[in-house]
This record gives structure tokens, sequence and C-alpha cells, in this order.
């Protein structure tokens, strides 16, 4: 039978998992907030970014993958993070929590600025590994995150979908979702050929997730 496109990420071996868990598991910490990009910190090592649609559960993913339930502020009110934070894990990486984008609860004006500052960091952060865009499980793809992807396709920036909130749907609706988020990829140069299936209430895909950032240098 051939391969479906964009696959679910396999499993990863013992000892990739463990080295990742490690990692996780040392020294991580919220270094700042930034809303302008001359506000970054220096460019001097390799970062991930989390982007996805107000409410998707950013914030809940990076606490799941670093243990740590209170690190990055998780919120029920769409729009909360109006702001690039950023996260030191260990000395050589920086997991960065990007602003929602899409509806939020917010004025105008605001929203517009941290959009502006979220499409400038997207296409000019030289130390940027990979974005990871988010997609809650339940819902699919978006007409909003097709707009981050073609901003990314543009930046050249490689993308891989994090499918979350995995615990929130049957199983037998699994298959239904995948399609059609695997039908949107196909058109994003951009987009990494494997996808992620997490839930960070449960704990599924998480071990995965970390394993693969921990690959990035």
């Amino acid at each position: 039978m051939d391969q479906l496109p964009f696959p679910l990420v396999d499993e990863p071996e013992d000892a990739e998992r463990e080295a990742a868990r490690k990692l996780f598991a040392g020294e991580v910490d919220f270094l700042k907030g930034v809303v302008a990009m001359d506000g970054l910190p220096p460019d001097d090592r390799a970062e991930v970014c989390f982007a996805g649609r107000s409410n998707v559960g950013k914030s809940s993913l990076i606490n799941a993958l670093t243990g740590r339930k209170g690190l990055a502020r998780a919120s029920n009110t769409p729009g909360r993070t109006q702001e690039i934070n950023y996260f030191t894990l260990a000395t050589d990486h920086y997991l960065v929590d990007l602003p929602g984008y899409g509806f939020a609860n917010a004025p105008v004006a605001v929203v517009e600025k941290w959009q502006r500052l979220l499409k400038n960091y997207l296409a000019g952060r030289a130390s940027l590994r990979r974005a990871f865009v988010l997609i809650d499980f339940r819902h699919g793809v978006k007409k909003v995150d097709e707009e981050i992807m073609t901003l990314l396709d543009r930046s050249a920036v490689t993308f891989q979908v994090v499918l979350t909130k995995a615990d929130k749907v049957k199983a037998k609706d699994h298959d239904k979702v995948l399609a059609q988020v695997r039908n949107v990829l196909a058109k994003h140069p951009a987009a990494y050929p494997e996808m992620v299936l997490t839930s960070s209430e449960k704990g599924e895909g998480i071990a995965t997730l970390r394993t693969i950032i921990a690959g990035l240098k």
C-alpha cells in the first residue's frame, strides 16, 4: 500500500526519546516578552516557534513539553498572548510562543500591532530552525491558518503541523480531519512532510515533539 502524504511522525527510538526527555527536564526558563523586533534576543542559538490561532493550545503545549505547568500562561480568553514570549531550553535552544492569530479579544489597533510583529518575526529571524503550526484537531485547517502557511512559504521557513487536542476527537473521525489537513498541506512548499498528533492533557505525542526539537541544531 502506498504511503499517505504527510504521515504522522513515527514514535522515536528509546535512546532519542530519553535524550530529549533529559533536555527538557533540565533548565528551562522564561527569558522575556518581546513587543518589537529590536527587543529580540541575539540569534546565537537554534530556535523553534509555536504559531497558531488564538486558543489553539500553544501555552498548554509548551507547558506539557517542559513538564512545568505554569511556565507559559494558558488562558481560555483568545488573544491573551500579545507578545513574542521567549523561553530558554538549556543553553542551545530558544522556545518561542508567538501571538495567537485570527480572532482575539482585544482592540483592533492592538491586534494589528502584534500581527505585524508576528509577520516580521517569521520573515526575518535567521536562527529560526522550524515553525510549528498548531492546528486544533477538532476543527482542521481554517482560512487564517492557510494565511500563516502562505507567509511561511514566502519567508522560506520550514513549518511542521502539530495537531492539538487529539483527546477531544473520536477515533472514527481522525481520518476525515487528517485528510483535510493533508489536502491543504499539499499546496504549501514549506510544509515539512510529517505531522505530529498531540494531546497536552493526555501526554500524547509530547515525547515525539520533544525529540524533534532536540534534533534541531
